[in-house]
């Protein structure tokens, strides 16, 4: 048995998720995933996805959880992020580390151990679903993907400036005028910028919330997830999970702004 507590936000725990069902079918193992609603993330994971199969999710509020503790407490072997962080080379897990698992492992990491670009386990629900159409069915011939990272990702700020955005944007209209863009950003300054900068050019979800420990704000990360999934081309921030994911789940083109070597 394998058991996994992914940690940080939702991009972050996708991927550990990830990561987790592929060592759990190279082990042959069942996966149980404890999923923790906290300030970073307080929303239960059937609020967002539909139930998946393949995994057992068990949603805690304390990390005194008997259940939890139960699964720690019992487990052969407990490994925590350092410890994932120092077994693994680009981005896998070491082959010596692999076979030294035993057969109750618990895991607790918001780092992913195995590339992974299929999605498939994550089905919104139909609320969510219903919202996503809503929005990509105004993206027109072409649409563009903009994910602006601010507030709490000062690398990424210092890297994709505001002006590397209106850069690569203006770069996408001057070879593709057409294009519309769908744009997320938990900077609402950000935004009316942009709308005033390329009028008629935003669509965005002008009604979401920002604040990550509600459940209505973590819906409204995974509406902007999915709908920059859906574009033709993503123009993102550096050092985002959220941008690699968003580009991930359908293999669409991704620039970062400020990083233009970056692919």
């Amino acid at each position: 048995m394998l058991i996994i507590q992914p940690s940080g936000g939702l991009c972050n725990r996708m991927r550990v998720i990830n990561s987790a069902c592929e060592l759990a079918r190279r082990r042959g193992e069942k996966l149980i995933v404890l999923w923790y609603l906290c300030g970073e993330l307080n929303c239960p994971f059937e609020a967002l996805f539909r139930p998946v199969q393949e995994i057992r999710i068990i949603n805690i509020r304390s990390l005194r959880d008997p259940r939890k503790l139960f699964y720690q407490l019992t487990a052969a072997q407990r490994f925590g992020n350092e410890d994932i962080v120092s077994n693994r080379t680009d981005g896998v897990l070491n082959e010596t580390f692999f076979r030294s698992l035993k057969n109750r492992v618990y895991l607790f990491t918001w780092e992913h151990f195995y590339p992974s670009a299929d999605y498939h386990l994550y089905i919104p629900v139909d609320a969510l679903k219903e919202r996503i159409r809503a929005f990509t069915e105004q993206f027109g011939s072409r649409c563009v993907g903009v994910h602006i990272r601010r507030t709490d990702n000062a690398v990424s700020m210092g890297k994709s400036t505001t002006e590397q955005f209106v850069l690569e944007m203006n770069r996408e209209l001057s070879e593709h005028p057409e294009s519309r863009f769908f744009l997320a950003t938990d900077d609402r300054s950000e935004e009316a910028f942009l709308r005033k900068t390329f009028p008629g050019k935003i669509i965005s979800n002008e009604t979401r919330t920002l604040e990550r420990s509600s459940i209505a704000g973590i819906q409204d990360a995974l509406l902007d997830l999915y709908c920059l999934s859906a574009t033709d081309k993503l123009i993102g921030s550096y050092w985002s999970s959220f941008t690699d994911i968003a580009a991930d789940m359908r293999g669409i083109e991704k620039v970062i702004a400020g990083d233009s070597g970056e692919t």
